[in-house]
């Protein structure tokens, strides 16, 4: 039988589990709301013309997947091919994202996730990086979700994007998971309010796309993006860049 101690234990270790229970659906509600507020409500994809890009998910992280080189921007310059370990491919997009340091560098698998990182994330925030990931040719499916911006509305992108990632000295980089992408020391703090998911609803309402109001998880961003369903339409477009090994 139980001492009066070890029940009193019990009942408090319960307390504890029941408020983490209850914070955590509550949280999932409010994100629930907060995406499905939309900004830039009026905002119509053009038919035709301007600039195709799209957004990536892993079911839990989103990030943009943009042409490499446009009238507008050439990614290359921020991001040179010299920092991957495969500089030598036909790469035609690039994809950015934005997140916390130590979840980036320290878990390549959500079982990598240490309870430190999260009690870090959870109480006082988390430095952050940029992670940039070259492709060929990446195929529309329902984990990348293509849709076309006026020539306007990617200039507002490429310069929002551009200004989140600036940092005060030339970033620091770190090796990638493969052979194809590379991290970046970012400004700002990951916190459970500003993640790596509203950096990217972020950045497409600057542009004036329609999106989510708080989209701290990545279906708040997904949802607001219908899957195609032409898998082929980046293969289609653009041409892809010449490669060619930069230097900063």
């Amino acid at each position: 039988m139980a001492t009066a101690p070890t029940r009193k234990l019990i009942r408090g270790l319960l307390w504890l589990l029941a408020a983490i229970v209850l914070a955590v659906a509550l949280y999932v509600l409010a994100a629930w709301i907060g995406s499905s507020i939309p900004r830039n409500a009026k905002w119509r994809e053009p038919k035709d013309g301007g600039v195709l890009i799209g957004v990536e998910t892993n079911g839990v992280h989103t990030a943009l997947v943009l042409p490499i080189t446009s009238p507008e921007k050439d990614w290359r310059a921020d991001f040179p091919l010299a920092d991957l370990r495969r500089p030598d491919r036909p790469y035609t997009h690039v994809s950015i994202s934005w997140g916390e340091r130590e979840v980036f560098l320290d878990t390549p698998t959500w079982r990598d996730l240490s309870p430190r990182t999260v009690f870090n994330v959870l109480t006082r925030g988390g430095d952050a990086l940029s992670h940039i990931s070259y492709y060929v040719r990446p195929v529309a499916s329902d984990d990348l979700r293509p849709f076309r911006l006026s020539a306007n509305e990617y200039a507002r992108l490429v310069s929002t994007i551009e200004t989140s990632l600036r940092t005060v000295r030339p970033p620091r980089h770190y090796p990638g998971y493969g052979q194809s992408d590379v991290f970046y020391d970012a400004p700002g703090l990951y916190t459970v309010i500003k993640t790596c998911n509203q950096w990217t609803s972020n950045r497409l309402a600057d542009a004036g796309i329609r999106t989510g109001w708080w989209t701290p998880i990545a279906g708040g961003v997904m949802k607001w993006l219908p899957p195609t369903l032409d898998e082929g339409v980046f293969s289609r477009s653009p041409q892809p860049a010449r490669v060619a090994v930069q230097s900063r």
